[in-house]
């Protein structure tokens, strides 16, 4: 009998195992592909972005916010500046919107004047943050977690105004509300109220925090159907809320603190907002 035929016989036991774990493995993977599409798709997160420089510009984001929606169970989806058919385009795909901490919002947004304290937000930023918050607010329904400068342009859509400096109007104040060097410098940590039967303090069960907290301006006069549900020991606006609750129950939340620095005791905040995000996303599929 010719060798090679006898090389050959011998390999043909190896062949048709190979051959079964390949088979196998592929029927495997089929039903690990089904049991994939059982699962519910994560909503996806619209996220504004920090907008420095001038040749290039730069867009950027710090990742605790990116971390902190793919820990609560969301995927970001990073939104830069672009125009209103782009950003309506973009919006209609998404499932929730979350707008960050950055510098300060020209005071002439809500009626005042300059102050020497305030470092001013790019101005590219400055216009299509405006322009992101009214077409989110234009949808009733969907998600909205606003961070700092997120929580103060969510005010100042909706008519409201800012503290433009906190040290200047607290002045008997001995809190600090960031770094001993200044909000621009780092986070400091502080206790913060909230407001008995608030939407925020029914997410937290709680009925105090500490914070991690890195600012100079605040919500001053709330504006149209929004609330003041959380203040610092010496009176500073900390969070602000629908007033108007619809029976839907929309999220529409703003934070003067930075919870995705501190994810762990805000980690109730996050599973909220991610959790209303998906019953929305469930609701726009139904339809």
């Amino acid at each position: 009998m010719n060798k090679k035929y006898l090389k050959l016989k011998a390999l043909i036991p190896m062949l048709l195992s190979l051959l079964f774990l390949v088979c196998g493995t592929g029927s495997g993977n089929a039903a690990e592909a089904e049991e994939e599409k059982k699962k519910p798709l994560k909503p996806l997160i619209g996220i504004n972005l920090e907008v420095d420089g001038d040749n290039p510009v730069i867009y950027e984001i710090s990742a605790p916010y990116t971390k902190a929606i793919l820990l609560a169970g969301g995927v970001p989806v990073l939104i830069p500046p672009m125009a209103l058919k782009e950003l309506q385009m973009v919006l209609s795909n998404l499932d929730g919107v979350m707008m960050i901490g950055g510098r300060d919002y020209p005071p002439s947004l809500y009626g005042k004047q300059p102050h020497k304290s305030i470092v001013p937000m790019h101005s590219e930023r400055t216009t299509f943050d405006q322009i992101m918050v009214k077409e989110v607010l234009n949808n009733s329904k969907l998600p909205f977690l606003g961070i700092c400068a997120g929580a103060q342009v969510l005010n100042i859509a909706r008519g409201g105004s800012l503290t433009r400096d906190i040290p200047s109007k607290y002045k008997s104040s001995k809190l600090q509300h960031a770094s001993p060097n200044g909000w621009q410098a780092g986070f400091h940590r502080h206790r913060v109220s909230l407001e008995k039967d608030s939407y925020i303090a029914c997410i937290y069960g709680k009925k105090e925090l500490t914070v991690p907290s890195s600012h100079h301006q605040c919500i001053d006069r709330p504006g149209k159907g929004l609330a003041i549900t959380s203040r610092a020991p010496d009176g500073v606006a900390e969070s602000i809320e629908a007033s108007d609750k619809t029976k839907d129950g929309r999220f529409l939340i703003g934070v003067q603190w930075h919870p995705e620095r501190d994810y762990k005791n805000n980690k109730a905040l996050f599973d909220k907002f991610i959790e209303s995000s998906m019953a929305y996303k469930k609701a726009k599929t139904n339809h």
